[in-house]
């Protein structure tokens, strides 16, 4: 199996736990791996071999931008869902970032990782 790695994915959203994270919004970063075979498109050299990676960058900021959850658990799960659902891909993963949390005195990111298969 081959991997596609989309990285860098930032969008502005409104999933938290907090009210106001579903009120002010926060940004989120993504980063996926998808996994399936490109082994066609490594000799074709033609786009309808493989996965259009537009199309999942896509689903990712449709989903932040629109979604209001209050666990990124949840934000996570539908954007793999929703990437199982194109064409070709076997297998995603995602890891959704959000750089600056809510949290007193706390200046890392938190950061959801999960894999799902079809």
């Amino acid at each position: 199996m081959d991997t596609i790695h989309v990285t860098g994915i930032r969008a502005y959203g409104y999933t938290g736990y907090l009210a106001e994270e579903q009120v002010l919004g926060q940004w989120f970063e993504v980063d996926l791996s998808l996994e399936l075979d490109i082994s066609i498109a490594g000799k074709s050299d033609a786009i309808e071999d493989t996965l259009d990676y537009r199309q999942a960058i896509e689903i990712v900021k449709h989903q932040i931008e629109t979604s209001k959850f209050a666990l990124v658990e949840k934000l996570a799960t539908v954007i793999a869902e929703d990437i199982l659902q194109l064409d070709r891909v076997r297998q995603v993963r995602v890891q959704l970032s959000k750089p600056a949390a809510p949290i007193p005195h706390f200046t890392g990111k938190i950061t959801i990782d999960i894999t799902r298969s079809r």
